[in-house]
């Protein structure tokens, strides 16, 4: 078979590797029938992640076909449509019987494309299939499905969630990229007053505008004077770090009230300055957080009943074997338009965001 393969940093390859198999009673193979690119595998790419060892097939998203399981497989069969999730659980583990599966010390966690083959690939070894592959109602296109492995559950789970994010809050969304615009659109789930983005693309602001956010800002200007303004000096209640650099960080602590979250989503690469002089008096709580995908199953059901605006964040489609040109396309954002680049289907260019 092909697969993307990690060969250093700024080297990586569509090429043939092994097919996988079994490994594991606890194992299944899943053909890939649709796969996409994540902001994690180009912090992988310049060498961000050193865990990641040259050789290793990239990607931790996917939709496929089971065609092999292991003898203890007991949840899906061959045959069977499926999610796999970007976040393995072997069940047995305590962080993982208190649902936090990100934390996994079984053999599970963020291990795809991390620590083992991943997904981008024709097939992929999926370890303990029972917890970390989900069956799909036929109502749930594979673009849909394949945007409730990570981007979804990352955007509700680490920044909705961990927030708090209650009826009439205002909601701030720094970084207005797939996790951000994800973070929008399931934050309106609990009906907060408004939803502020911030942005420096205005394509990425627009389509904040169409997935709910009733205003938007400019990172370049000022834009917690608008947070300001729109509150009457308070600030907001949840603001929600989707970028991963300082500087955004930094700002999320600065348009957020007394009493209020700072949820962060972003993957940060390098320190940032945690400004508790100013921060001690306001009772501000800052989470972070590795997603668990605890909230796969419900963002499910909310997907086949048409709540979510999963695959209107998806400008790009490309074959399999144009993974390349796939990652030339998501990496240089800022001049292709991109938002999510999905491959498995018929190429398909700069589709406009619309709303739910």
């Amino acid at each position: 078979m092909k697969g993307y393969v990690f060969h250093g940093p700024g080297q990586a390859a569509w090429e043939d590797v092994p097919d996988p198999d079994v490994q594991e009673p606890t194992d299944a193979v899943v053909r890939v029938d649709t796969v996409t690119i994540c902001g994690t595998d180009l912090h992988i790419l310049k060498g961000d992640v050193p865990e990641v060892r040259p050789g290793t097939i990239l990607g931790h998203e996917a939709v496929g076909e089971v065609v092999e399981v292991g003898a203890d497989v007991r949840t899906v069969r061959p045959g069977d449509r499926v999610l796999v999730s970007c976040i393995t659980s072997c069940g047995r583990c305590r962080f993982c019987r208190e649902g936090m599966y990100g934390q996994c010390r079984g053999g599970g966690g963020w291990i795809l494309g991390h620590l083992v083959d991943g997904t981008q690939a024709e097939y992929v070894r999926v370890p303990f299939a029972d917890l970390s592959v989900h069956p799909l109602p036929a109502s749930v296109t594979n673009e849909d499905a394949v945007l409730l492995a990570d981007i979804f559950p990352t955007a509700y789970e680490v920044g909705v969630l961990n927030g708090r994010v209650r009826p009439g809050d205002t909601v701030a969304v720094v970084g207005a990229g797939p996790v951000g615009l994800a973070a929008i659109a399931t934050a309106r789930l609990f009906a907060p007053e408004r939803v502020i983005a911030v942005d420096l693309a205005p394509a990425r602001l627009e389509a904040a505008r169409k997935l709910g956010a009733e205003a938007v800002a400019d990172a370049r200007e000022a834009p917690e004077q608008l947070v300001a303004d729109l509150t009457g000096g308070l600030g907001a209640d949840v603001v929600v770090e989707a970028v991963g650099v300082p500087e955004t960080f930094e700002l999320c602590t600065r348009m957020v009230r007394p009493g209020g979250h700072v949820a962060n989503v972003g993957v940060h690469g390098r320190p940032a300055t945690l400004h508790l002089e100013d921060l001690w008096i306001k009772n501000v709580t800052i989470t972070t957080g590795l997603v668990d995908t605890h909230s796969t199953p419900t963002l499910l059901r909310m997907a086949a009943a048409g709540r979510l605006p999963a695959s209107q964040l998806v400008t790009h489609t490309f074959p399999l074997e144009r993974m390349e040109e796939a990652y030339d396309v998501f990496a240089h954002a800022a001049e292709t338009g991109a938002l999510k680049v999905v491959l498995g289907g018929p190429q398909r260019e700069v589709v406009p965001v619309t709303g739910p």
